[in-house]
């Protein structure tokens, strides 16, 4: 009988030990009031055109903001005084571009200060006094700076925009 339990253990044993133990997951449970959100770039350029028409002349131009630092493109393309064509650089302060433009007209390279307020899709163009300063047209005192009447400039195709900067 000894012999017996002891074959019977033995095998029990010898079984057992041939088996593979199976993986053991464990539930997930899924939240059903939950919704998957798309993934928003925040910290990435932003780049924005616009476009203005006064008349008979237009203002062009290709903004990137890459968090609050501005480069870009910008164009005034005049039809009874002469048109100018440059390069934008500055940083954004609130609502506001306070910028550099570095342009070319007539052959002559000039650079000054440009301010913006950008609001919903609109550009406004800041006006106000200026002075030379350093080979650079600033502005003489950057609070008196006036947004009320200057041009405006609406979101525009950057398609259109790249374009007329060229």
């Amino acid at each position: 009988m000894k012999k017996l339990i002891m074959l019977g253990s033995l095998s029990f044993f010898l079984m057992n030990c041939n088996k593979k133990p199976e993986p053991v997951t464990p539930k997930v449970e899924t939240d059903s009031v939950a919704v998957e959100e798309p993934v928003v770039d925040t910290l990435g350029t932003k780049s924005f055109c616009y476009l203005g028409v006064i008349g008979k002349d237009s203002v062009f131009a290709s903004i990137d903001d890459n968090l609050g630092t501005i480069s870009g493109k910008l164009a005034y393309k005049n039809s009874e005084k002469d048109s100018s064509k440059g390069d934008i650089t500055g940083f954004k302060s609130g609502d506001t571009l306070k910028l550099t433009y570095e342009f070319q007209s007539e052959g002559t390279k000039s650079k000054r200060d440009i301010f913006f307020i950008q609001k919903d899709n609109i550009l406004i163009e800041g006006i106000g006094d200026h002075k030379e300063e350093g080979g650079q047209s600033k502005y003489a005192d950057e609070k008196k700076v006036a947004y009320k009447d200057g041009p405006k400039m609406n979101v525009a195709d950057c398609a259109l925009v790249s374009k007329a900067l060229k």
